[in-house]
Formats: structure tokens, sequence, C-alpha cells
């Protein structure tokens, strides 16, 4: 039995795959980019798994708790068709040291299980200077959208990430059409 490598692309929550709202912690407040489901339904027929991977202090800061993390979670599942694979997010304080925590790669370890990451044909999205860094720590592709704060980011970069999109959408077109061009 071979180990086969899976590609994947891990997607950070707030900003790039929905609206950001500070702290958001109710799922009447969450909102999908209109591009979101298309790329990722993109993604999955390209043979991708999807992981979302989200820091969330609110948890640690006392405003709101997993549970509502977890709601949050399950609203964005049935929103995307159940595309996700898997959800990770970090509860803890920017200070706190741990291994969870973007730019640290816990987050993705945890996501994989037992499979192998292709780390060639696997991507990092988001849109904040710490989902690019995940991205470079873990040894994967990096794409910054330039929804949420990466408006604000973008033309800041000092180590730039492979891909510099509009959103979602745009992001995936570009990782496809590279994809398609290596033959992956």
């Amino acid at each position: 039995m071979t180990n086969e490598l899976q590609k994947a692309v891990f997607l950070d929550r707030d900003g790039t795959l929905i609206e950001e709202v500070d702290f958001l912690s109710r799922v009447e407040d969450m909102r999908l980019f209109g591009s979101t489901a298309a790329a990722l339904t993109r993604l999955h027929v390209a043979g991708y798994k999807l992981f979302v991977v989200t820091n969330q202090s609110g948890i640690a800061r006392g405003y709101f708790g997993e549970t509502e993390v977890d709601a949050i979670h399950t609203k964005l599942q049935a929103d995307l068709g159940g595309l996700i694979s898997g959800f990770q997010f970090c509860p803890h304080m920017p200070n706190a040291g741990c291994r969870c925590r973007k730019p640290n790669i816990g987050m993705i370890e945890a996501s994989l299980g037992p499979a192998t990451l292709d780390t060639d044909n696997s991507w990092m999205i988001g849109d904040k200077l710490l989902d690019i860094e995940t991205g470079f720590n873990a040894g994967l592709r990096t794409a910054l959208v330039r929804t949420g704060y990466g408006y604000k980011v973008a033309d800041s970069l000092e180590r730039l990430p492979d891909i510099i999109a509009d959103d979602i959408g745009a992001a995936v077109d570009l990782i496809l059409e590279r994809s398609r061009q290596l033959g992956e």
C-alpha cells in the first residue's frame, strides 16, 4: 500500500471566506463573500482537501466560547455544502506561546491526521501577514486576498506570497491556472 501525498488548501476564515467582523461570535453576523462557495467548489473538484485554520483569541479574552465558534463553523459548513474537510481554531491569546496560533503550524499539522501533505502542491490563503507567514512556515505556497485586512497589508509585505488577488475567487482562479500549467 502506497502513502499517496494529499494536496490541500488551508484557509483563513475571517476576511478570507467571510466578511471581517471584530470577534465574530454570532452566527447571524456571519456573511460569506460572494465568490467563496464557487471558489471552494472549484478547489474541491480539482482534488484539494480544504481546511479552515483560524485564530480565535476572543475565547481567551472571554468575549465568546468554543460553543459559538463551533456554531459558526457548523453554519459555514452548511453554507458551503460540506466542502470543508476540517476546522481548526486557536483559542489562545497572541502572546500565549502555543503551537497552534498562526503563524505557527500546529493547526495545519492537526488538520492532516495520518495523511502526508503534498507541500509542493498545497496552499495557505489568507488576508493577513500571519496567514502568509503560516504558509511560509509550513513550506506551502501562499496567496493573499485583498478582502478583510488584505487591502491594508498587500503593499507593505517584505516577503511576497506566490499570489496576491482581489478575493478568494480570483485567488482560486490563479491557483488552478498555475496547477494546470505545472501539470499537477
